[in-house]
């Protein structure tokens, strides 16, 4: 199948996760109005996916809002290159993760195998630290599934689309959070109150 086709396929079976994005992109901009951090993570390709979805919340989307805090666990090569050579690169992540986060805060492990052994650790320290974990894997979740509080599954077999639907996830994400903190809204409505108008 041609990559055009393939992926439209790809984002036609993913439409069962809008609920999902709507829940998660909730849970980040809650986190944020609390003064919380986003911490991201991943390797590869991954990891300029997590480093992406960072920098657009610490400068800018769309909108001028106010910057917000990001951390990708990624970005620094002095952390990654110490840690990995004292402790291992399956800590490279879950070290950094353990110094600056805090419980209420958010990470988001990008794995498409969701097999990478240092995003599994960061996930699993999360957990001891209250952290709200979110994955946003492929394939069929690999080792990662069931260990998070959020999934976000891309239903494919193929790494370039995995990767191009959790771009399109990002982005979704990142809708969210310019909405609700535009400051040239003029009646902002929450999220929660957008639910309840929407069962009325």
């Amino acid at each position: 199948m041609k990559p055009i086709s393939e992926l439209l396929d790809v984002l036609a079976k993913s439409q069962q996760l809008e609920p999902m994005i709507d829940t998660t992109a909730r849970l980040i901009v809650d986190c944020l109005k609390r003064g919380g951090k986003v911490f991201s993570c991943g390797n590869g390709g991954s990891a300029a996916d997590a480093l992406h979805f960072a920098q657009e919340l610490v400068g800018r989307y769309k909108v001028n809002r106010r910057a917000l805090p990001a951390i990708c666990l990624n970005a620094d090569v002095t952390a990654l290159t110490c840690i990995g050579n004292d402790y291992g690169y399956d800590q490279v992540f879950s070290r950094q993760l353990s110094a600056f986060a805090r419980p209420g805060d958010v990470v988001v492990g990008f794995s498409t195998s969701g097999n990478s052994p240092n995003v599994l650790a960061t996930f699993a320290v999360a957990k001891t630290l209250k952290v709200s974990t979110i994955l946003l894997g492929g394939r069929d979740g690999g080792q990662a599934r069931g260990r998070c509080d959020y999934e976000l599954i891309i239903p494919s077999q193929n790494t370039a689309r995995i990767q191009e639907v959790h771009t399109l996830v990002m982005h979704s994400w990142l809708d969210y959070v310019d909405r609700e903190f535009d400051p040239a809204a003029e009646h902002h409505v929450s999220w929660m109150q957008q639910a309840e108008m929407a069962l009325v």
